[in-house]
């Protein structure tokens, strides 16, 4: 199936009548492109006051004196407060694991007498203005007692390496080691060969266009405190949020308007817009905070650094017969809430053999901390780390045994579903043969392997990363992770009006998914409307009963499933309604086009409207026992492993000897989310994540020096691609669908980055293949790249960053 889909509008179909599966175009657009989206830094209240943060200054160490007095009597400054001034109880993710596995660790609102990052906040001060705002924070003066900062893994792990949380002995938070099956020893043994791969994947930040952010305010009429912020997470910012101020969940509310991304770092609750809402509760005015670049670059939640000692065993074959693996993932200072910092290592480890066969499996997962900002789910959650290493290992195996690379996946691929793992996940169906053998054949066939091989003069590549992603976690799936807060169901309500025009809720939110278009495509479908008919409400926690929002790919696997049901719910209303009024039995009336009509004679019908009017408006005729009003509530769960996308990249590049630059010559993704509710939707969340995907592999990374301090506080330090860095990108699509979601659908937010690194990777270490330099960290520096290019070593070797 071609990347080139048919666009239709609301006021006809290109596909037998059917909204799943047609590119609609996207309801959300026309505001979003015209300026008539509304976003919190939009926003504005009468008495509206701005906050902004003093935040230290050194990475670790003790705050000998915080000096507010001065910006307290600044002209328009209303307020400037530190911890004692709040005495906010502060955030503490928690796993179910003995200390022995995991150490839960507070995280105060503001900090009281102790930082742990460049960045902390000590303290908010509010004024009339942003400009007020800011020039009271250069009157505030904050004296230190600084001590070693903890800037790496080997710092925190060295013996008599100072803490930075009492509590976590050897700045060890989490570490668990999920899997050592019995026969791991006895298969490096017997192997006849055994790769290794040692790796660093740097420290990113997720970039979303639209910072952080929160406008907070108490609502006299409601009593109920109100806070706009641009979060993933709404319903998890009102726990932490009431929790923190002593106050019931019922007399908070938080609003998510129009966000501009999130990409995950937005799915854990900051203590910033705990510290606003409290602000605004004290003083009884509307308070907002906007997240400066600068801020968002050295404070806010960051993603990413892991390190990686892997060895696998194979035989002569080119099949593997064991994985043995060490991660340790760098999660700053603090553990995020609710994920913890076990997030990433856990994820590391249980997924870790991915698509691939591997009978044994032995591995141990850390999450250290570290004085710099904290981490939280970036866009693919260590998979793009795992899989990168997995990838190397094939490669480096298929160079040892004189194997194809592309022939050495093939024998190890997973073929016959459903398919229980040796760590004890269960995949079902996909294309996984299908999209390598795929992938290759259109890099082939359009001649790259052809001009790689006759250009010797060029540092021509190609190189494939194959991988699942495993989408609609349930309630089982976290539970497994043994976590205090478990995010897996999601609710939705249905209305009809009297028009025939249905809002429908969903927990999941849109921070550019397009879910006001593709939810609609779901419920259209089920009930025979047009999706101009179909409203979406999100975002709300006092609309939405709960929700756990949008994030590991579950919106459309989960929410979307909720979503379905609740409209079959209403059409089965309809249905009895219909045929009581029609006075005919219930098997004999079906859902059309905006109506329910006569099976055995479609000529007899009630529109959705004349029914609803009876709903509403003449109780009296409803049939007896049912209650008048159209409406229906569902819930959706998964209780077993969630469903798994899977994909096949493949990537030409050219390396540049004089400059060390990497070219992209082309980019080729072949993907299989099962049915895809709009294919050009799921075109774009597959480029944006590539983008992101190859914006790590070759360009961005956070940097410290050795006292914590960031080194990247613009975008002239932290290289972010433009346009004229990432390529054309070709899409096909296989379809596979899934068995257990209302759709058939399974996730699609984050393949795209989750491939790139190790397709890209490859593709760099293939066009390094005569000069015996194998790169394995990435970001791939261009400096690294011209060295590699002019060293000329007798044996193979690895070259760090």
């Amino acid at each position: 199936m071609s990347s080139t889909h048919p666009i239709t509008t609301e006021q006809g179909l290109t596909r037998g009548g059917a909204w799943v599966g047609t590119s609609v175009r996207r309801r959300e657009d026309p505001r979003l492109l015209t300026g008539t989206g509304r976003f919190v830094d939009d926003m504005a209240m009468p008495g509206m006051l701005h906050a902004q943060f003093v935040r230290s200054t050194v990475a670790a160490g003790s705050v000998e004196s915080l000096d507010l007095s001065a910006a307290r009597v600044m002209p328009g400054v209303r307020a400037a407060w530190d911890s004692s001034d709040l005495g906010l109880s502060g955030i503490i993710a928690r796993l179910d694991r003995p200390l022995a596995e995991f150490v839960p660790t507070e995280m105060p609102i503001l900090a009281d007498g102790r930082v742990r990052f460049v960045g902390e906040p000590l303290a908010i001060v509010v004024a009339e203005d942003q400009y007020l705002v800011e020039d009271a924070l250069e009157a505030v003066t904050v004296q230190y007692q600084p001590s070693p900062a903890i800037t790496s893994y080997e710092d925190a792990l060295a013996d008599g390496a100072p803490l930075v949380h009492d509590e976590a002995v050897n700045n060890v938070l989490v570490d668990v080691s999920l899997f050592a099956t019995p026969g791991v020893d006895l298969a490096f043994e017997e192997a006849a060969i055994v790769v290794s791969v040692k790796a660093k994947t740097g420290r990113q930040n997720a970039l979303p266009l639209e910072t952080r952010g929160a406008l907070a305010y108490w609502d006299d009429r409601a009593e109920q405190l109100v806070m706009y912020t641009p979060s993933q997470v709404p319903h998890l910012v009102r726990t932490a949020t009431a929790k923190s101020l002593g106050l019931p969940e019922g007399k908070v509310r938080v609003v998510v308007p129009d966000m501009g991304g999130g990409f995950g770092i937005k799915c854990v609750v900051g203590r910033e817009e705990i510290a606003v809402a409290a602000a605004a509760f004290k003083l009884r005015r509307p308070v907002k905070w906007i997240e400066d670049r600068r801020d968002s670059l050295t404070a806010s939640f960051l993603a990413r650094e892991q390190a990686y000692d892997v060895r696998a065993a194979f035989d002569s074959d080119g099949r593997v017969l064991g994985l043995d693996a060490d991660v340790i993932c760098d999660m700053g200072a603090y553990s995020c809430y609710p994920f913890t910092a076990g997030i990433e290592p856990l994820m590391a480890s249980a997924e870790m053999p991915g698509v691939y066969r591997v009978p044994e499996y032995r591995v141990r997962g850390r999450a250290i901390t570290s004085n710099k900002a904290p981490t939280a789910p970036y866009r693919g959650v260590s998979r793009p780390q795992y899989v990168m290493v997995v990838e190397r290992l094939m490669e480096r195996a298929a160079r040892e045994l004189g194997i194809d690379p592309v022939e050495v996946r093939r024998r190890n691929v997973i073929t016959a579903f459903p398919y229980t793992g040796v760590n004890n996940i269960t995949y079902d169906p996909g294309s996984y043969l299908e999209s390598l053998n795929l992938c290759e054949q259109i890099l082939r066939d359009e001649g790259w392997f052809e001009l790689r091989d006759s250009s010797p003069g060029r540092h021509i590549g190609i190189g494939f990363s194959c991988f699942s992603e495993r989408t609609g976690y349930g309630s089982a799936a976290f539970a497994a992770r043994k976590m205090e807060v478990i995010p897996g169901f999601d609710i939705s309500d249905i209305t009809m009006d009297l028009d025939g025009s249905v809002a429908v809720t969903t927990g999941t939110l849109s921070h550019g998914q397009s879910h006001e278009t593709t939810m609609a495509q779901i419920v259209a479908d089920k009930l025979g409307l047009g999706i101009d008919q179909v409203k979406i409400v999100q975002g709300d926690t006092d609309r939405i009963k709960y929700g756990f929002g949008s994030f590991a790919s579950r919106s459309i696997t989960i929410g979307g499933s909720a979503v379905a049901l609740a409209s079959v719910k209403l059409g089965e209303r309809l249905r009895e309604i219909a045929a009581h009024l029609l006075d005919t039995y219930l098997d004999n009336v079906e859902l059309g086009t905006g109506e329910v009509r006569k099976v055995n004679d479609p000529t007899v019908a009630l529109s959705y409207s004349d029914i609803a009017n009876v709903a509403y408006l003449k109780a009296h005729l409803m049939p007896k026992g049912l209650e008048p009003g159209l409406h229906a509530s569902a819930s959706f769960d998964v209780n077993g492993d969630g469903t798994f996308s899977n994909a096949t990249h493949g990537v030409v590049v050219e390396l540049f000897p004089d400059t060390g630059n990497v070219k992209i010559l082309r980019y080729y993704c072949v993907e299989d989310c099962g049915v895809a509710i709009n294919p050009q939707i799921v075109d774009g969340q597959a480029r944006g994540g590539i983008a992101q995907g190859i914006a790590g592999a070759l360009f961005e990374e956070v940097t410290y020096d050795p006292t914590g301090q960031p080194l990247v506080a613009s975008f002239i330090d932290y290289r972010v691609p433009t346009a004229c860095e990432i390529p054309d990108i070709g899409i096909s699509h296989l379809e596979t669908p899934c068995l257990f979601t209302e759709s058939g659908a399974k996730g699609a937010g984050e393949g795209g980055t989750i491939g790139a690194p190790a397709a890209v990777l490859n593709a760099v270490n293939d066009g390094l293949r005569t000069t015996g330099v194998e790169l394995n960290d990435t970001p791939i520096y261009s400096h690294v790249v011209a060295a590699a290019l002019t060293h000329c070593p007798n044996d193979t070797e690895e070259v760090p960053r």
